[in-house]
């Protein structure tokens, strides 16, 4: 249900735009393209120098430069007045088609420039006007984040080759239910810290509890999921839920699974779970004395060590793993799989009474809200944060047992529902194998599709991945 709102709201935002560059006499087509219809629209539409593109990759910066642009645009077809503009900024799915196809809204020219402000004077002052856009993209970008849409950027490799380092994606909150402020007094469009002089960019006087207004679906099994990070609840951080840190990684389990790996291989309920279509897996690989070439590697975008000696751990797909053993100089690859009577340290819960690794793991039952769990010494290393820390409680265990706020107890039932989140790059992701369940007032939102994928490591003419551009994320 949510990528078809989206997909309906796209397509009439771009075809109102695609009749006002009409409109402007630019080909309809290049309101279709990312970037470039903003360069249009800042140089040849609207008058601004063409370099202001650039301003739109400045973070915090950019959001301003973005409502400024498309005010702009506006403007160049004589829209001007105070609905105009909230309009334009908060429902552009209705006002740019209606405008677009309105025969009695033609273009005036470019609004920025001196010409058109003593051709067409406004009362308003320059100052007022980049008053009232900066007031509209605060309010605008504020309310579209927090309840509608949000744009987040993959900064590592845990999710290779599914998502990858530099894709830019869209974040629906409309498709569990946008989760109200938590922190609502906070600096706009900062998360946590203050940009440049550093510092809180929230303040704490004034809390709300959990609250998630109705969504279109619930969390299904292997949905890629953006959440808060759960162990920022603890020293150095201490952040409020909303405010600690975002990550992205795939629910491969929801409440009431049972979960567990073996050998690498993940099981759910008992069947196997989710195999990422370009799973990678890291293995040892040694040649006969040459080495590899880490240009080679770079160009195949290998995930490797660039540091690193023979052996080579390389983080290879099913396909460059057939292509990389059939190297002339590569004499053995060996899987980095850990056995399973390996005990591994960091890896959740962190007790001497389970020998688990990130390889070999489980099973556990993820909790559900209601489900009611005996507490011993068996249970209480594997959900006692979950209790004490996620649900606020205090817990204790004394010699004569288990204590819960201050009560003698055997047991606990659950408020809230829990996930496990894993990347699709299983060894090289940190994940619920390290820190356990992630509670249900600590979801963000679904990632919907990628707008933008950058590969830093590409030549000037292939910077930009066209071909993952409005790519579904399954």
């Amino acid at each position: 249900m949510g990528y078809i709102v989206f997909a309906i709201i796209l397509v009439l935002i771009h075809f109102g735009l695609w009749k006002l560059f009409i409109k402007a006499g630019r080909k309809g087509w290049e309101s279709l393209i990312p970037i470039y219809k903003e360069f249009i629209i800042a140089k040849h539409i609207t008058g601004h120098p063409g370099w202001w593109i650039a301003l739109l990759l400045i973070p915090i910066v950019n959001v301003f430069v973005f409502f400024g642009l498309y005010l702009d645009l506006v403007k160049s077809f004589g829209k001007r007045r105070f609905w105009e503009y909230a309009a334009t900024v908060l429902f552009p799915f209705l006002v740019l088609p209606i405008w677009g196809n309105d025969h009695k809204v033609v273009y005036l020219g470019k609004s920025f420039s001196p010409e058109f402000k003593e051709k067409y004077p406004y009362k308003k002052s320059v100052a007022r006007e980049w008053a009232d856009a900066i007031v509209f993209a605060v309010v605008a970008a504020t309310l579209i984040r927090g309840f509608l849409i949000e744009a987040y950027m993959i900064p590592t490799g845990s999710m290779e080759k599914s998502l990858l380092v530099g894709d830019f994606l869209f974040v629906s909150k409309l498709n569990y239910g946008p989760r109200v402020p938590m922190t609502p007094v906070a600096f706009p469009f900062a998360h946590h810290t203050m940009p440049l002089v550093g510092g809180k960019a929230y303040w704490e006087g004034i809390k709300t509890g959990y609250k998630r207004l109705p969504g279109f679906q619930e969390i299904e099994r292997n949905d890629v999921v953006v959440f808060n990070y759960p162990m920022e609840a603890d020293p150095p951080f201490n952040r409020p839920i909303d405010k600690r840190e975002n990550y992205i990684k795939r629910a491969v389990g929801v409440p009431g699974d049972t979960l567990s790996l073996r050998n690498a291989k993940l099981y759910v309920n008992g069947k196997e779970g989710y195999v990422p279509p370009e799973s990678q897996l890291d293995y040892y690989v040694y040649t006969d004395g040459t080495g590899l070439n880490p240009q080679r590697l770079l160009d195949m975008r290998i995930e490797h060590n660039p540091y690193a000696r023979e052996p080579y751990l390389l983080f290879l797909t099913d396909e460059k793993y057939e292509e990389v053993k059939n190297w002339a100089n590569v004499t053995k690859i060996v899987p980095n799989i850990r056995h399973q009577d390996t005990k591994e340290p960091g890896v959740f819960p962190n007790s001497p009474i389970y020998q688990w690794n990130i390889d070999n793991f489980g099973p556990v039952i993820i909790p559900k809200k209601g489900w009611t769990v005996t507490l011993d010494s068996l249970t209480m290393p594997l959900y006692e944060r979950a209790i004490r820390v996620y649900e606020g409680n205090e817990l204790e265990s004394r010699e004569d047992g288990i204590y819960l706020n201050g009560s003698k107890a055997d047991s606990y039932t659950f408020k809230m529902d829990y996930y496990w989140m894993m990347g699709d790059n299983r060894h090289n992701s940190e994940d619920a194998r390290t820190w356990g369940f992630v509670p249900e007032d600590h979801i963000v939102g679904k990632a919907l599709f990628v707008w933008l994928s950058w590969d830093k490591h590409g030549t000037f003419f292939d910077k930009i991945r066209w071909n993952r551009i409005f790519m579904g994320i399954k």
